[in-house]
C-alpha cells in the first residue's frame, strides 16, 4: 500500500491489485459504519486506487492507514441487484469460442456468477463488475465500435459492464438489458454503487427487482454491506477513470 497526498484535503491510496483494492474499500466502509474512521467526505474506489476526499487531517490519516492490516474481501451478505439480459450480443459467439465452451455454456457461466461492483467510471452509471474467474478474461476488440447501444452487456479483461447510454466502445458485447442504469429522476440516479452485488439472469426467467436486502420492497439500490456513503456510479465530472 502506498498513500499519496492529493491537494490539501485528499489522499490517494495505491494498492497492489484489484482484489486488494476491493478489500481495502470494504474495510474503509466497515470502519466508517462503525465510527472508527476519521471524517472523510467521499470515498472513491478505482481499479487499483482509492481516493479519500475531504479529509480533515490528511497526514494523521495517512499515518494511520499505513498501520492497517486489511484481510481478504469479506463474504458478501444481503441481497443482490438482479439484471435480466437477452443474450443476443454480436460478440457472444466469439466470447464463447475464447472461453472454449458452447454459447449455451457461456450464458450459464455468466448467469451463475455473482458479481460485485469494484468501481465506477467512464460514464455516469457505468460500473466495473468483477466476479468471473480469471480464465474468462477476454481482450477488448481490436477495432472499437463507434456506437454501442444503451443497455449493452459487455466484457473486457476481467470486467463485466452495462453501457448506461449509447457511446463508442471496444468491449465484447454479449447481450442487452432494458434496466436503466442512470436516471436523474430517481434518487440516487445510479442503480449501481461500489460494493453492490449483482446477478445477471436470462430475460423472462425471473422478475427484475431493485431490492437490496432480503425481503426489501423499497427498491433502494445496493451499496456495500454496512456502507453509509451511498456513492453512486457516478456523477458527471467524476475523477474515477476506466476504459470502455
Amino acid at each position: 500500500m502506498r498513500v499519496l497526498r492529493v491537494g490539501e484535503r485528499a489522499l490517494l491510496v495505491e494498492l497492489a491489485g484489484g482484489e486488494e483494492t476491493e478489500a481495502f474499500h470494504a474495510e474503509l466502509l466497515r470502519r466508517r459504519a462503525a465510527g472508527a474512521l476519521p471524517a472523510v467526505r467521499e470515498i472513491v474506489p478505482a481499479a487499483r486506487t482509492v481516493l479519500l476526499d475531504g479529509v480533515a487531517d490528511p497526514d494523521r490519516l495517512a499515518a494511520e492507514l499505513a498501520r492497517w492490516t486489511v484481510g481478504p474481501l469479506p463474504a458478501r451478505g444481503g441481497g443482490a441487484i438482479g439484471i435480466p439480459v437477452r443474450y443476443d450480443g454480436p460478440d457472444l459467439v466469439e466470447v464463447a469460442a475464447l472461453w472454449g465452451v458452447s454459447v449455451e455454456a457461456a450464458v450459464r457461466i455468466h448467469t451463475e456468477t455473482e458479481f460485485r461492483v469494484a468501481f465506477c467510471g467512464f460514464a455516469p452509471g457505468f460500473g466495473y463488475l468483477t466476479g468471473l474467474d480469471e480464465r474468462y478474461s477476454v481482450p477488448r476488440r481490436a477495432t472499437p465500435r463507434t456506437a454501442v447501444p444503451a443497455g449493452s452487456v459487455a466484457l473486457a479483461g476481467p470486467y463485466t459492464g452495462v453501457y448506461p447510454r449509447s457511446s463508442p466502445g471496444g468491449w465484447q458485447l454479449i447481450g442487452t438489458t432494458d434496466v436503466v442504469l442512470w436516471d436523474t429522476g430517481r434518487e440516487p440516479a445510479a442503480l449501481l454503487a461500489p460494493g453492490a452485488r449483482v446477478r445477471f439472469t436470462v430475460a423472462g426467467s425471473t422478475t427484475w427487482t431493485r431490492c437490496t436486502a432480503e425481503g426489501s420492497t423499497t427498491g433502494t439500490p445496493c451499496t456495500a454491506e454496512g456502507s453509509t456513503t451511498g456513492t453512486p456510479c457516478t456523477a458527471e465530472g467524476s475523477t474515477t477513470r476506466g476504459g470502455r
